[in-house]
């Protein structure tokens, strides 16, 4: 085994940990939009209301009316119940299937709104934008273990906002957000046997970030209140540069051939790490939401969120020590929209339910889609409630979100020429509570 085959290895595994980091942020993908059970009911159209601490990540100049001291805690159970692979000609082929496992996550948000003044409010808000994992069953049989067999990507956003009131009806709202984001990637290698001229399964990879990795963007917001039926918000989001920093471990597995073992063992750096790092420029995002009142018990929402996908045409790459040269992987991703309407009904001065439904576009290319991130456009439809007490507030929100089947065939030029069919279909329960 030449020392080509092992930095071809090396570079495989250590790419497809990479390409990982911005195929878990997107609009859709890993990205959680339901960082409050009140806007989760709604669909996450939220934008022109933003009546709660949770403002602080749907649209942060909805603090600027918000005249009194709240803290808000919550987190979102989110759960898959359907999540399989069927293959496809010609590879893995017709009956070479697999199954995700289930997810189970629980991000979790908090926030705190302290009026300054009758003019300015300060907003502190920590949340999970982005995470979840993707993790298939039966490693040892799934077919696309050589690409990923668990991904997995971790991020937090600690916000410090102001909003201005400049009158009754308009509001701002401006804040800086630090993100500190990590990553996960297991995946198996293979090579050929030089004894039997066939591949064999030689290793295990598994890499991760070094520790947690920072960025820093901001956030802008304005919320105009025209009359009691109707106001309309909106809301950006900057782009955050990450530079991220990632060791790959390496464990042998036997093929049973003690010399072919031996071989590989001396080819393959066991018990060792090899560095490698990439500056990732997370997306900027924009909502634009208008709220209407039907009558004093009845209003109604529409949003439209966009994330600016287009400009990650490649992925960099570096090694550390310049060890191998630098990378550069294509991906030309696209722009994507949310489309959402949420309900509410004011049923007494305290208690309301909510309904909601969401039309989540997916920006990955069919050229690009595979194991790592099994996407596809989304319907979401969501129900809740919301009961303010004498000292406390409590939301609830359900959501069921069942993903577009999506098949890749072998008219597709496949990056990772990986074809077949993925079905995903995901539960969330959110549950809020301030004070």
């Amino acid at each position: 085994m030449s020392r080509n085959r092992w930095n071809w290895m090396a570079t495989g595994v250590i790419l497809a940990l990479l390409s990982l980091v911005p195929e878990s942020v997107l609009a859709a993908g890993f990205s959680i939009f339901e960082q409050g059970s009140k806007a989760m009911g709604l669909g996450g159209a939220f934008t022109a209301q933003a009546d709660d601490a949770s403002a602080i990540f749907y649209n942060v100049s909805g603090i600027a009316f918000q005249k009194k001291r709240a803290f808000e805690v919550g987190a979102t159970y989110i759960t898959t119940t359907n999540g399989d692979f069927q293959g496809l000609n010609p590879y893995p082929g017709v009956g070479n299937d697999g199954k995700l496992s289930k997810l189970s996550k629980y991000p979790v948000h908090f926030y705190w709104v302290e009026p300054i003044n009758q003019a300015w409010t300060f907003g502190l808000g920590l949340n999970t934008p982005f995470g979840l994992a993707v993790e298939w069953d039966n490693p040892n049989a799934w077919p696309g273990r050589f690409i990923s067999q668990k991904a997995e990507l971790q991020a937090f956003d600690l916000s410090a906002n102001l909003g201005y009131q400049a009158s009754p009806q308009l509001g701002f709202g401006f804040g800086l957000i630090m993100r500190t984001s990590n990553v996960e990637l297991v995946q198996r290698q293979s090579v050929v046997n030089p004894f039997t001229l066939q591949p064999a399964e030689v290793a295990k990879a598994d890499l991760k970030s070094d520790s947690f990795n920072e960025g820093y963007g901001f956030q802008l917001g304005v919320l105009y209140k025209y009359n009691n039926s109707f106001q309309w918000g909106v809301s950006y989001r900057s782009s955050m540069k990450v530079d991220y920093s990632a060791d790959a471990s390496f464990s042998q597995i036997s093929t049973g051939n003690p010399l072919f073992d031996a071989l590989v063992a001396t080819q393959i750096p066991f018990g060792q790490k090899v560095g490698v790092s990439t500056t990732i420029d997370f997306p900027d995002t924009a909502s634009l939401g208008l709220n209407f009142a039907i009558n004093p018990t009845w209003r109604v929402e529409t949003d439209v969120d966009w994330t600016g996908w287009s400009h990650f045409d490649k992925l960099v790459i570096k090694f550390d020590g310049d060890a191998l040269p630098a990378i550069v992987r294509e991906e030309n991703w696209n722009d994507v929209y949310s489309y959402r309407v949420g309900v509410r009904w004011i049923r007494t001065q305290r208690t309301e339910w909510r309904f909601g439904y969401v039309y989540d576009e997916n920006p990955i290319p069919d050229e690009t889609l595979g194991p790592l991130l099994p996407d596809a456009n989304r319907n979401g439809f969501s129900v809740g409630y919301g009961r303010q007490g004498n000292r406390l507030k409590t939301d609830l929100a359900l959501m069921y979100l069942p993903f577009d089947k999506r098949t890749i065939d072998s008219s597709v030029a496949q990056v990772d020429n990986f074809y077949g069919t993925y079905k995903k279909t995901a539960w969330l329960l959110g549950v809020t509570v301030g004070w």
